[in-house]
């Protein structure tokens, strides 16, 4: 195992990988003596199957319920005493941990991390504890809140065949259904070092910190082989629609064009395989909903045919371009964004190639995006039809 340090012209990145092939990459920064650790594991929904949907989000739960070393909620217990804090959370297509401490306590985090790793707690009583916790979430999140319903009403109507199709938190039967031993493999498999990614950023010797790392992870083996995921999603054909009833004021409709790789709304969601472009119409209480969809879809026609303005692309652009610089001013910001790159375009290098691309960029590019992209064919619509509250 050799340390090798690669300087873009913003900070320096430091990558290692230890024999267990759990991947390392440190970026040292001394302004402040903070430090924080993000772990990423190369599993989400998309690894799921029909039976066991809900597990990845499941296990995110399952792994601040103690290992070998620390009980159950001594993770978070320990880190808080030594002025940390720590969260997590389960995308489509990947699991992540990450913890904002003091440096003084990286020898900590480190020992919280790896023991959890190597030897998480599995058994009927976390299992219980957990899936109810989940449940809960599910019916707060997705049953009661027709956001959640519509969409997820939407990625079944859009996928057919590819593991998108179900919800991250999983269908309400399959979390039910989870038992120890799919957890147990599960873990195994997909919570492997071979499967992970540390990323550090902060106030730490690189060197030094990697013989920490080695000691703290060194014993821990390798995973079997992680199945590959298949996608045999077909073409779409033709415009898909879905009526969903709830009670709610006002009804709503969601939009989504198949086939890019992100999913845009208020923010970005990475996906390894296609994913969606969506539009949500929150609409007035009695209104048209017709005529709002038409009103939708003549503006992406306008964009199609006859382009936008050299301007809307400059702000767009330099949103865009901002957004990604400002998450590379903090510790916790730099080590989650190159930690995403990695995981999502292969090398962490990309990502400080995305702000010349996005300059790159013009009125006629967008125009010919709308056109390929936002074609009626390709697109699901859900719609939420307003019920009475039953009494």
């Amino acid at each position: 195992m050799s340390l090798r340090r690669k300087t873009p012209d913003l900070f320096p990145v430091h990558e290692a990988t230890l024999p267990s092939g759990l991947r390392v990459r440190m970026v040292p920064d001394h302004d402040a003596p903070v430090v924080s650790l993000y772990t990423f594991f190369q599993v989400g929904s998309r690894n799921e199957r029909p039976g066991i949907t809900g597990i990845s989000h499941l296990f995110e739960h399952m792994m601040f319920n103690g290992a070998e070393k620390y009980g159950p909620k001594e993770f978070d217990e320990v880190l808080e005493s030594n002025g940390g804090r720590s969260n997590a959370y389960t995308t489509h297509d990947t699991t992540v941990y990450y913890e904002d401490f003091a440096a003084d306590a990286l020898d900590t985090v480190l020992d919280l991390e790896s023991d959890r790793m190597r030897a998480l707690t599995i058994d009927d009583r976390s299992l219980r504890s957990e899936r109810e916790v989940v449940k809960e979430e599910r019916r707060l999140r997705v049953d009661n809140e027709p956001a959640g319903l519509m969409d997820e009403a939407l990625q079944a109507l859009i996928y057919q065949s590819h593991p998108y199709r179900w919800p991250v938190i999983g269908w309400m039967g399959d979390i039910e259904a989870i038992r120890r031993e799919d957890c147990e493999a599960y873990f195994r498999t997909f919570y492997a070092p071979n499967n992970a990614l540390l990323w550090v950023a902060g106030d730490f010797d690189p060197d030094s910190l990697l013989r920490r790392i080695r000691r703290a992870y060194g014993d821990i083996r390798r995973g079997p082989a992680v199945p590959e995921v298949v996608n045999a999603e077909p073409p779409q054909r033709g415009e898909r629609r879905a009526e969903l009833r709830h009670p709610s004021r006002a009804p709503s409709v969601l939009v989504g064009y198949r086939g890019l790789a992100v999913n845009v709304g208020v923010d970005w969601s990475w996906r390894r395989d296609p994913g969606l472009f969506a539009f949500h119409l929150e609409l007035q209480p009695n209104a048209d909903v017709p005529a709002a969809e038409r009103a939708l879809y003549a503006e992406i026609h306008r964009v199609a045919e006859q382009g936008v303005e050299a301007r809307e692309v400059e702000k767009a652009r330099n949103n865009l371009r901002a957004h990604l610089l400002r998450e590379l001013t903090s510790n916790s910001g730099r080590a989650h964004a190159l930690g995403t790159y990695e995981m999502f375009l292969g090398s962490w290098k990309h990502g400080f190639g995305l702000p010349e691309a996005y300059g790159r960029i013009d009125a006629p590019a967008v125009q010919a995006a709308a056109r390929r992209w936002l074609d009626p064919t390709q697109r699901s619509v859900v719609t939420l039809v307003p019920e009475d509250v039953k009494q």
